[in-house]
């Protein structure tokens, strides 16, 4: 067997094992728990947007509590300040030196609780380490350690006392879920499983960031072909030059693009990408940095529903070309 091979075996091997101890907490949801891991191998950050009550925090805390690494939890309150966040510089008044305290980022894994309670200023703390995985604080520049991911939740903007988080953020996290309403037999279940006891408390880790960060090399070096890269590329164009678009896809969304295809094929236990994993991730990873103009709205077209016919549009390689 070939290193490779033997890479993508454990990639396979690792992100079942992480699934199905999601799936003790979260059940019916395998999309969202796929998306989820889709993310952590391809080294974004997840946004989970959708009304109280669904398991936002759930999801999240099931996939940090299944790694053995550090894990920090911020609740995002309007009176959160970006200190809290980042750290803060203290005077000590015993070395009469300044001291850096590490604020809630400085962790493998974060999770922040609706996101988008906490004001606009509070947020774009978060724009430097998610993007450079560094925190910049009194002209002294943090390094964070590796795996790291922001899994953040938020309640949709309808909901009273939200903040629409800003296009720079929204840029910065690879792909956005939706946890929805479970279905009726998965509703039962929980009622039965969550009422006695909470499942979290159940979960013990079943890799460790060592691993994540060997998984995360292989999925780098999954193969795209230029076919591939140029679909990646006619997707991302598609979304700027559309007539319903006020706001298409960054560059920044084509990486995610295709970095999301790799781990989607590694997941798949193939050491390259092929269209139907770009067509797998399209809508997680650019739907919520579309902006519909004044007219799509007005008419009552949603993002997705744009994306979908923007993808229609745009003519799929040949599997033997790609």
């Amino acid at each position: 067997m070939t290193t490779q091979a033997a890479d993508l075996d454990a990639v396979t091997e690792v992100t079942s094992a992480v699934r199905a101890n999601i799936e003790r907490v979260i059940t019916g949801k395998p999309d969202v728990v796929n998306a989820a891991l889709t993310v952590l191998l391809a080294e974004g950050h997840l946004l989970i947007e959708d009304v109280p009550g669904v398991g936002k925090t759930q999801l999240a805390k099931a996939l940090a509590r299944s790694i053995d690494c550090s894990v920090r939890r911020i609740q995002f309150t309007p009176d959160l300040l970006p200190s809290d966040v980042t750290g803060v510089s203290v005077f000590n008044q015993d070395t009469r030196e300044f001291e850096f305290r590490p604020g809630g980022v400085f962790a493998n894994i974060v999770v922040g609780d609706e996101i988008n309670r906490a004001s606009p200023k509070t947020q774009s703390a978060l724009l430097e380490c998610m993007e450079e995985r560094q925190v910049t604080v009194d002209t002294t520049t943090y390094r964070l350690e590796q795996p790291f991911m922001v899994i953040a939740t938020q309640n949709p903007i309808e909901m009273e006392g939200t903040y629409a988080l800003p296009e720079a953020q929204r840029d910065r996290f690879m792909a956005r879920v939706s946890v929805g309403y479970p279905v009726e037999a998965a509703e039962i279940a929980m009622l039965e499983e969550h009422t006695a006891h909470n499942p979290l408390d159940d979960l013990t880790p079943v890799t460790d960031g060592a691993r994540i960060r060997d998984l995360v090399a292989a999925v780098g070096r999954v193969h795209v072909s230029p076919a591939v890269q140029r679909y990646a590329v006619a997707l991302a164009t598609a979304t700027r030059t559309s007539g319903d678009l006020h706001l298409g896809a960054s560059p920044r969304a084509t990486l995610h693009l295709v970095r999301a295809a790799k781990a989607r094929a590694a997941m798949r236990g193939r050491d390259y990408v092929l269209p139907d994993d770009v067509l797998g991730v399209t809508q997680p990873v650019l739907a919520h940095r579309l902006l519909p103009n004044v007219e799509a709205t007005m008419s009552g077209r949603t993002t997705s529903s744009i994306l979908a016919r923007i993808v229609e549009s745009v003519p799929v390689p040949d599997a033997d070309r790609a």
